[in-house]
């Protein structure tokens, strides 16, 4: 893996290391040097591809969050990058980030109950998955791998139509990895943002409606017309970039984690 570079001062952590990949937290500080704080974790999308986005997708907003008193992760996790990538192995390096800031959260001087994973595309995908599936290989499901709020932004439920255009060695797994498959009260809160021009958008928006049905609490947020990956930073003038991540600063307000 190239080293990564951000656009601002942060602070790098390993939290895993397995095989030849040495995987990072690439952590925002508050300037108050404080105990106690909120944490979230970024999870970039587009991280199934052979040329795949780095953490620092995610980077403008993880120095906002941190302006306001947050720390703010970017994680890296195995990706399209790596030899025999599967995003089975992401999905695990979701549950090991948050274990990793949790077991870890007095040193970091984090609330280990105020933690928010934020997942976008591939992102969003692998850290649903994360808390929905059983799946299981380097990293066990726990309460530990588990955040007490989530964000997703605009991401694949359907397991089976990932695995059909990405990876077809997985097909006769396709459902036991698809969270559209397995709609059950699982999620911590959850704020979820699509652009109602994303061709993902009736999918999540039906995805959404099973699963509060079942009894999870997911707040949906739609900006009419706006196409996948509207929020990046550099997108629209950054107009949605500051209307999401406002949107998100809202949320986390009205839950009392800010």
């Amino acid at each position: 893996m190239k080293k990564i570079n951000f656009d601002f001062p942060v602070t790098e952590r390993t939290y895993k290391v397995i095989e030849e990949r040495t995987l990072k937290l690439y952590i925002f500080e508050p300037e108050a040097n404080l105990e106690n704080r909120p944490a979230i974790l970024f999870f970039n999308g587009g991280s199934f591809k052979q040329n795949p986005k780095t953490p620092t997708q995610f980077q403008h907003q993880a120095d906002y969050f941190s302006s306001i008193g947050m720390v703010a992760i970017c994680v890296d996790y195995r990706n399209g990058s790596d030899v025999a990538f599967l995003p089975t192995q992401s999905i695990n390096d979701v549950r090991s980030a948050v274990k990793y800031v949790r077991r870890n959260s007095a040193d970091l001087g984090i609330n280990p109950n105020k933690i928010v994973v934020c997942g976008s595309s591939a992102g969003g995908y692998i850290t649903v998955s994360s808390i929905m599936l059983g799946y299981q290989n380097d990293e066990k499901r726990s309460k530990e791998t588990i955040p007490n709020y989530l964000i997703v932004l605009a991401a694949d439920m359907d397991g089976v139509d990932i695995m059909r255009r990405r990876y077809p060695q997985l097909l006769d797994r396709a459902k036991e990895l698809s969270p559209i498959h397995h709609v059950k009260k699982c999620l911590p809160p959850t704020l979820w943002i699509s652009g109602t021009g994303d061709d993902l958008y009736e999918q999540n928006k039906d995805f959404i409606r099973q699963m509060n049905v079942a009894g999870n609490e997911i707040t949906l947020k739609t900006y009419e017309g706006m196409e996948h990956g509207f929020f990046n930073f550099g997108r629209h003038e950054n107009k949605y970039y500051h209307l999401t991540k406002l949107e998100i600063e809202n949320y986390l307000k009205m839950k009392q984690v800010i």
